[in-house]
């Protein structure tokens, strides 16, 4: 007859109860979510600090200088360089925080820009298909 063995398995090797497993995913699942509030607060922030740098990059800009008024240009480069302070100052804020900051400058620049953009766009030439008006009279080719 053949010979048979008997195998046991136990607990004794260091390896995890159910309860242990059941923590450490409840874990996992709790700093999930820490983790997505932390990267909503990283994304609003670098949101923040890149629309600064790209308005004082596009004001300072060489196609732009002599298209915006000095006050206009101090204003938003003022309004940047306070906003980029204000971020050094505050990298513990909140998304909420970095997002109304971001939105109360573009409120500022909004009218500045559409004042650019507009001052551009009434330039002679600058709309093709739109004629151009003239306070002069009309001339007419008489053959």
């Amino acid at each position: 007859m053949g010979k048979s063995s008997k195998i046991t398995i136990t607990n004794d090797k260091n390896r995890l109860s159910r309860d242990e497993i059941e923590r450490m995913v409840n874990d996992a699942e709790h700093y999930r979510t820490e983790d997505e509030k932390q990267r909503e607060k990283i994304s609003a922030k670098n949101a923040l600090e890149s629309y600064c740098f790209y308005m004082k990059q596009t004001i300072e800009g060489e196609d732009m200088k002599n298209k915006i008024s000095d006050g206009d240009r101090s204003t938003v480069l003022g309004t940047c360089n306070e906003t980029l302070k204000w971020l050094d100052a505050n990298q513990l804020a909140e998304r909420e925080e970095f997002e109304d900051k971001q939105k109360a400058i573009e409120n500022i620049f909004k009218p500045i820009i559409t004042k650019l953009y507009q001052g551009i766009g009434s330039m002679p030439g600058e709309r093709p298909g739109r004629p151009q008006e003239s306070g002069g009279p009309t001339i007419e080719d008489v053959d």
